[in-house]
């Protein structure tokens, strides 16, 4: 079972004080008590400034894939054989991958990186992996956070075809395998998420799905 931190020492603003951006504040740290307070109260962190300034965001709308909603092609469906999904097998590289400075918009600086390790050590961060059955090598994945009924998907990464959204099939499955409806949070939809299902919502509609999702259990496969 994840392990309680010690708690956050800093105060929030509301989410409803947030800049038109989605900012609601700047500044405080990424200490696990810290990160796990913002995402119960509905916010997440960025760095920006190439990493030189550290705020928390609350968009308007914000992304959810309705677990009932994912969209899975045939081609996809078909790709989803090619590969053997794991978890948390190879966390640190999932999150690596993600952090690849080639990448555009790449935003998961060394500090970032070191605070998701901290939350894996503790159980609270999470990886969904997709390996190739082929040459069983780490083909795809994503990393995220899970908090009761929510898990707050970060980033996803894919070496050879549609492994990361083979990854993204694996995890709503673990997500609805025990029947109950939990809560993806996706931060942003883009044309990539909203052609697998994900959908925007408005900031208060998603604070009432966190709140019913802390009162749901975890995923059994992210307490093992």
């Amino acid at each position: 079972m994840p392990v309680e931190p010690p708690p956050c020492s800093w105060s929030f603003p509301d989410v409803e004080t947030a800049d038109e951006s989605g900012v609601v504040g700047i500044g405080g740290d990424l200490s696990p008590g810290t990160l796990l307070h913002a995402y119960r109260s509905g916010l997440f962190p960025m760095q920006v400034d190439r990493g030189r300034t550290l705020a928390w965001w609350s968009p308007d709308p914000r992304g959810v894939l309705p677990l009932d909603g994912l969209r899975v092609s045939r081609s996809l469906r078909r790709s989803c054989a090619e590969y053997e999904i794991r978890v948390d097998t190879a966390f640190d590289e999932v999150v690596a991958r993600c952090a690849d400075p080639k990448r555009p918009h790449g935003w998961i600086t060394d500090e970032i990186r070191a605070a998701y390790h901290r939350l894996h050590e503790l159980g609270w961060a999470h990886s969904v992996e997709a390996w190739s059955v082929d040459d069983g090598r780490l083909a795809g994945g994503l990393y995220g956070v899970s908090i009761a009924g929510l898990f707050a998907g970060e980033s996803m990464f894919h070496r050879r075809r549609d492994a990361s959204k083979v990854a993204l099939v694996g995890l709503v499955e673990i997500l609805t395998a025990d029947g109950v409806d939990r809560l993806l949070d996706v931060q942003w939809t883009t044309d990539h998420l909203r052609s697998l299902g994900a959908v925007d919502v408005p900031r208060n509609d998603y604070i009432g799905r966190l709140s019913d999702a802390l009162r749901l259990p975890m995923p059994p496969a992210f307490t093992s």
